[in-house]
């Protein structure tokens, strides 16, 4: 006996058997939405065409950027300002000093923002959790200088119970000492980032929109990468249209960006 599309009950079954299971090794479910950057070089590389959503994602720095966190919390407003669209963004700090007006210029809308100070490590994925979990908040942003796999899973869970996204800039305090990611295998993605030379139009004078060196670290599913983007409409005070406001300038590899000068000695 089989059904109208020709095939057996066992058969229909095993077919739904191996969905659920390659939906569990890529991390998600079978039916679990995305946000697409518009470029095919990133998405392709990313489970669903897009970054995932109703999950949780690390955002790491490099140098400096371990401590002011300040080019992995543009990149991350920029990823997240899409779904502000949809409901509230919270945004845990353990230091209070995010600049909205920022924000603003990156396309972010400062009035679907609201900001929570927490005390300690503890308290602030605790918030995560609660804010994940609360009716119209989209997407939450936390600032924890590290997470654990126990702390990830809590994160997912908490993801999953209203589909929202979650964002994790790992920051350590400021002159504190380095300390080993105790980073959570709960994480969807982990993006490294920092700053990059920007360039103004062709034919312009000074700054152009800014730029991000990003690395895709580890992603479940899909496959790592290293791209240069950039920030488009950055400080035209609107959000735009797009899926993500930036845009992939370059891929990277085990090579310079430009070719180096020659040295010339005074003569």
């Amino acid at each position: 006996m089989s059904d109208f599309r020709g095939q057996t009950p066992r058969e229909g079954g095993l077919g739904a058997l191996r969905a659920k299971i390659a939906a569990i090794e890529a991390g998600g479910r079978a039916d679990s939405e995305s946000l697409p950057f518009g470029d095919g070089r990133i998405d392709g590389r990313l489970p669903g065409g897009g970054l995932p959503l109703g999950r949780w994602h690390e955002i790491g720095g490099t140098g400096m950027e371990t401590e002011t966190a300040a080019a992995p919390a543009a990149f991350t407003a920029l990823m997240a300002a899409p779904l502000a669209r949809r409901g509230e963004v919270v945004w845990v700090l353990r230091r209070d000093d995010l600049c909205a007006p920022g924000l603003l210029g990156l396309g972010f809308p400062p009035d679907r923002l609201i900001q929570v100070c927490a005390r300690d490590e503890a308290e602030a994925l605790s918030v995560m959790e609660d804010a994940l979990s609360t009716v119209g908040v989209a997407a939450v942003v936390g600032e924890v200088e590290a997470a654990d796999l126990t702390a990830g899973r809590r994160l997912q869970l908490a993801c999953e119970k209203r589909s929202a996204t979650g964002f994790l800039i790992l920051r350590r305090p400021y002159g504190g000492p380095a300390r080993r990611e105790a980073t959570g295998s709960a994480a969807a993605t982990r993006w490294r980032v920092c700053s990059a030379p920007s360039e103004p139009p062709a034919g312009e004078f000074g700054l152009g929109s800014p730029r991000f060196r990003v690395e895709l670290e580890r992603c479940r599913g899909g496959r790592t990468g290293a791209w240069l983007m950039e920030a488009t409409d950055a400080y035209c005070w609107e959000m735009t249209d797009v899926a993500h406001p930036l845009r992939l300038v370059a891929e990277l590899g085990d090579r310079q960006l430009a070719p180096a000068l020659p040295l010339r000695l005074a003569g």
